[in-house]
């Protein structure tokens, strides 16, 4: 796919991996609509601007059906289609198994798993009658092989291989691709604030030895997008860590 003109939706994408997704399909030429449950951060508004980046903004809570069923819709009016879906927000909300409740369960999947299962449902419907699109989910290398004290989460991204690999084989009958994007350790707050022997005791576990960037995330999601053959695939990027 030529993304030159393409309009990308992505949610979650006032930071982190999010916004450095929406700002590579800009670098590329794509019209691009951002998410967030607040704001627009003005950093961000600068980061597109200085790549004289296309862009909308919609505000949404997507843990609410009925909100995101409106927010796929204002989404679409806001070209009038919609070529590329990146579903990426998420939460997390870790405990050990035996101390988690089912809300600590339940608000994990909803976020992680039940807004890109209805999203993807809404905009697929609409996809259709384009013959083409591209949906991208961000899974996780948790829902690879599971991690301690995130029992929600690993279920969650587990989830979205397994709806990723569905949509694609049922979305290949009108032209339309889905795959996932598997993410290892990338640098973030959260990876800032570890001790630095916690630091090291993750590097000694990634034979890259150093975190992975957002940067490195989101261009794995243009070439997604850019090649028409590659379809129901998960591509782990974390640095050779679960090999």
């Amino acid at each position: 796919m030529d993304l030159k003109d393409k309009v990308v939706l992505v949610t979650g994408s006032t930071r982190g991996i999010g916004a450095a997704t929406a700002l590579a399909f800009a670098k590329a030429g794509s019209r691009v609509i951002l998410h967030g449950r607040h704001p627009l951060g003005e950093d961000i508004k600068d980061r597109l601007t200085a790549v004289n980046a296309r862009y909308a903004f919609l505000t949404a809570d997507l843990a609410n059906p009925t909100a995101l069923k409106q927010f796929a819709k204002d989404a679409w009016d806001q070209y009038g289609q919609i070529d590329v879906v990146v579903n990426n927000a998420g939460i997390n909300n870790d405990k050990l198994l035996v101390s988690m409740n089912q809300a600590d369960f339940d608000s994990v999947i909803n976020v992680n798993l039940r807004s890109p299962f209805l999203l993807t449902q809404a905009l697929l419907k609409k996809m259709y009658k384009q013959q083409h699109g591209c949906f991208i989910n961000l899974a996780s290398v948790v829902g690879l092989h599971g991690n301690i004290g995130q029992a929600n989460y690993a279920a969650s991204k587990a989830g979205i291989i397994g709806l990723t690999k569905t949509t694609a084989r049922e979305g290949a009958l009108r032209g339309i691709r889905c795959n996932a994007i598997a993410p290892g350790m990338i640098q973030s707050d959260m990876t800032a604030a570890l001790s630095s022997r916690a630091q090291q005791q993750i590097l000694n576990q990634i034979p890259a030895n150093r975190f992975g960037t957002v940067n490195e995330v989101a261009q794995t999601a243009v070439f997604l997008a850019q090649n028409d053959y590659i379809t129901g695939q998960t591509i782990v990027v974390d640095g050779g860590m679960t090999i």
